[in-house]
């Protein structure tokens, strides 16, 4: 028997933040995929260097760091961009992610999310999760909650959310749906209820293992997930 893994997203402004923080204080084992790939671009990484190969110095902002929001002016209106950008960071990522699910692994987590804000656009990891919880609210609350957030007019926020597999296709996709088109309160009741399906669930067996056995199967666990996740 063994951890499993539980993906989870949503749709821009959809309220995915809002169920991350109630899981967290839940105590589960998050990895937030949006933070990871964050960290791997930072200064005089190797994705770093490759972006600016690319995309060329006018990204960066006055500290040297990539200027998020004029890189995703780019690849948001240039699909060709995007697709060049994840070609750089996704293998960066997965790396990080794959450590950090290997800590819980030997933890002894009874099951770890793993945060991907596009999970259903890359349909490759889905593969690998046991369950998948979209965080879904009604197309005008979502618009209306990303023009307040971002500022945006009304052309802006459907730009940003056409890029976007629409929220109602993605409700065939998924194993659990958390709507959050209601408040605060009706949405942290789906996920209490949510997390005790998790717990219960019969595909949680789990015997700890020893940390030296667990420790030593880590090199070849890593490299045959790799060649899995990034082939």
């Amino acid at each position: 028997s063994t951890m499993f893994l539980v993906g989870l997203s949503g749709g821009i402004a959809s309220g995915k933040s809002t169920v991350v923080a109630v899981l967290r204080e839940l105590g589960c084992a998050v990895i937030d995929a949006d933070l990871i790939a964050r960290e791997v671009v930072q200064p005089h990484s190797k994705a770093y260097q490759q972006i600016l190969r690319y995309f060329g110095t006018e990204i960066l902002l006055e500290n040297g760091e990539i200027n998020r929001e004029a890189l995703g002016n780019i690849i948001f209106s240039q699909p060709e961009k995007r697709r060049l950008l994840n070609s750089i960071t996704h293998p960066e990522i997965l790396k990080e992610m794959l450590k950090q699910i290997l800590k819980y692994f030997v933890l002894g987590y009874r099951y770890v999310i793993l945060d991907i804000p596009l999970l259903f656009e890359t349909r490759g990891l889905t593969k690998f999760m046991r369950y998948t919880v979209l965080v879904y609210c009604d197309p005008p609350a979502q618009r209306a909650r990303l023009m307040r957030r971002n500022g945006l007019d009304a052309a802006a926020a459907d730009a940003r959310i056409s890029s976007q597999i629409p929220l109602e296709e993605k409700l065939q996709w998924a194993t659990h749906v958390i709507d959050n088109s209601g408040d605060r309160e009706s949405t942290r009741r789906q996920v209490l209820r949510l997390h005790a399906r998790l717990e219960d669930s019969l595909d949680f067996l789990w015997a700890r293992l020893a940390a030296g056995a667990a420790v030593a199967g880590l090199g070849g666990l890593v490299f045959l997930l790799l060649r899995h996740l990034i082939s």
